[in-house]
């Protein structure tokens, strides 16, 4: 063992250190740039940890000087709805276009009221007014369906069942698109004869 003392001992592995290293150097220059990067690249995602931890903790802090809103004033939940409202619409009304749920007979007798381009309908079946019934009797559930529904039945109906719908349609919802499509099969059937 030498007899050295502690600091000379420590100067020595210092310089047989730095030797090793400068022969190294050649090697560890090529990766130098990536290793300096690497480097930033953790300390800048470091600093953004500990900005965020802070960020939290403020938050957290301030939450118990703020006043809290029950719900905002644009939030609107069923239970927000007044308890006058029936739970299910009337039969004979289709959930397109119902402006009223409860109307008067002077609303029914009226023009007919249009809602996103579907028309409320006039009558309930059972009720005195300008119809007996809702529906008419060549297609059932006519009143509610949807020009695609509509397109889809329309080739197993006759002529003169073609006829009632437009007839009906006419005299009640007048929906533009209907009547067109229901003239043009009228049209296309009669050629077909």
């Amino acid at each position: 063992m030498s007899s050295l003392p502690f600091p000379v001992r420590v100067a020595a592995g210092l310089v047989v250190t730095a030797v090793e290293e400068a022969r190294d150097l050649p090697r560890t220059v090529v990766g130098l740039p990536i290793t300096a990067v690497s480097r930033v690249l953790q300390l800048g995602m470091r600093a953004q940890q500990v900005v965020t931890e802070l960020a939290i903790k403020g938050d957290t802090a301030l939450d118990g000087m703020r006043p809290i809103e029950e719900a905002p004033s644009w939030a609107r939940f069923d239970d927000d709805l007044p308890d006058d409202l029936p739970e299910a619409l009337p039969s004979g009304y289709d959930s397109y276009g119902v402006d009223d749920i409860s109307p008067r007979q002077s609303d029914l007798e009226a023009t007919p009221a249009r809602t996103n381009g579907h028309a409320r309908a006039l009558g309930v079946v059972g009720e005195a007014g300008e119809t007996s019934s809702v529906t008419p009797d060549a297609l059932p559930g006519y009143e509610t369906m949807t020009i695609a529904q509509l397109r889809g039945k329309l080739r197993a109906l006759s002529v003169e069942q073609v006829a009632e719908l437009l007839e009906w349609e006419t005299a009640h919802a007048d929906r533009p698109p209907f009547v067109t499509m229901l003239s043009n099969r009228i049209a296309t059937l009669s050629q077909q004869d």
